[in-house]
């Protein structure tokens, strides 16, 4: 997955923005206002912090050396994700899905797809 496969396939989502709101180097998607996924630009390899379930989270980190807790934030929830190669495409695209589902699901009822 390379960055522009991965801002395809976010922005496919329903509801879902692109914005740059922590400097120029750093692309955050959110769904409804809400961030889902955040990667940095300056990076020779792609990385991308998503939100998780607390014990998947610890699971996809078990599982694969290029998921790390999540960089920046809270480690509990977020882990971010070094796209090497080494973690098969639709591995890394459940994680997106996960992010964004958990994040439509913390939603009011009103704004939920």
């Amino acid at each position: 997955m390379d960055i522009e496969s991965l801002r395809e396939y976010c922005l496919a989502k329903p509801a879902v923005e692109e914005s740059f709101p922590f400097g120029e180097t750093t692309l955050v998607f959110k769904v409804k206002g809400k961030m889902f996924l955040l990667t940095g630009l300056d990076s020779p390899v792609l990385e991308f912090n998503v939100k998780c379930d607390p014990e998947k989270a610890i699971e996809w980190r078990e599982q694969y050396a290029a998921v790390q807790p999540g960089y920046h934030m809270n480690k509990k929830h977020w882990n971010t994700v070094i796209a090497d190669g080494s973690i098969p495409q639709r591995i890394l695209r459940e994680m997106i899905d996960d992010s964004y589902n958990l994040v439509v699901k913390s939603l009011p009822k009103k704004d939920q797809l």
